[in-house]
């Protein structure tokens, strides 16, 4: 079969999305259902949220499930994916969404514990995640396959001064790690790329303490508006897919131009 022909395999198979109870996280389960996946829903401590992303799944005639797991925890990381091999078809892809901003600060003020915070979520648990999905997809050890696909930011591009440059930091380590791992792993069956959103509109600001930032910025994208969970889980969904076969070690701007 040509691989461009089909959005999805016959054979059962699943996706894992972290922080996948809200924002991007959010619609890329919801679209990736959509396109047949059985969908590991990850949450921190939302479980309300993640419990309705998985309601709305089902109620279509998914199959879905909700999961905690805090990723900067590798203990709560390998129960989670335990629970994911006890439940769900193979583990196929991995969609490294968690992650985290802080309110704005200049790295003169940035204190210790902020990069720990910062660090351990957006870096550290994108790798233990992805260390844990080669483990089950790679032909090395067995498995058959599959697709990563890490999320970065346009701030590793920009540096976000005078905001959260230890964010930006933090993500263009994601770039660095995805373009390392896609050549590790590119003859073991899996591929990994990147998706580097721009300004999206997401609660994620909210949780930065500019719950505005997104109107306030879409004077400054060429498009002149910011984009939307659902046009970056696209790019999601596509990288996770048999269209984007010859397709790794990526990363693709969702930005609008910026």
């Amino acid at each position: 079969m040509n691989p461009s022909a089909a959005s999805s395999t016959p054979t059962p198979r699943s996706v894992l999305v972290t922080g996948g109870s809200r924002g991007i996280g959010a619609a890329t389960a919801l679209l990736s259902a959509q396109r047949g996946w059985a969908v590991a829903v990850n949450y921190t401590s939302d479980a309300a949220a993640a419990q309705a992303i998985v309601a709305r799944i089902r109620e279509a005639g998914g199959t879905a499930i909700a999961v905690q797991a805090d990723v900067s925890d590798e203990a709560a990381v390998l129960a989670m994916f335990a629970t994911i091999d006890r439940e769900l078809p193979r583990l196929a892809a991995l969609v490294n969404n968690a992650g985290v901003v802080d309110l704005p600060s200049r790295v003169d003020a940035t204190t210790m514990q902020r990069l720990q915070r910062m660090f351990a979520i957006n870096v550290f648990g994108s790798f233990v995640c992805a260390r844990e999905a080669v483990l089950r997809m790679s032909t090395k050890h067995g498995g058959s396959g599959g697709t990563i696909v890490n999320l970065s930011s346009a701030a590793a591009r920009i540096g976000s001064p005078g905001q959260y440059v230890d964010y930006a930091a933090a993500k263009g380590a994601i770039d660095v790690f995805t373009m390392g791992l896609a050549k590790e792993v590119a003859l073991e069956g899996i591929r990994v790329n990147a998706v580097r959103p721009g300004i999206i509109e997401t609660d994620i600001h909210a949780s930065g303490g500019t719950p505005d930032r997104a109107k306030q910025m879409a004077p400054l994208v060429p498009m002149q508006r910011a984009g939307s969970a659902d046009e970056v889980a696209q790019a999601i969904v596509w990288l996770m897919s048999d269209q984007s076969s010859y397709t790794t070690g990526s990363v693709i701007d969702v930005t609008g131009g910026r």
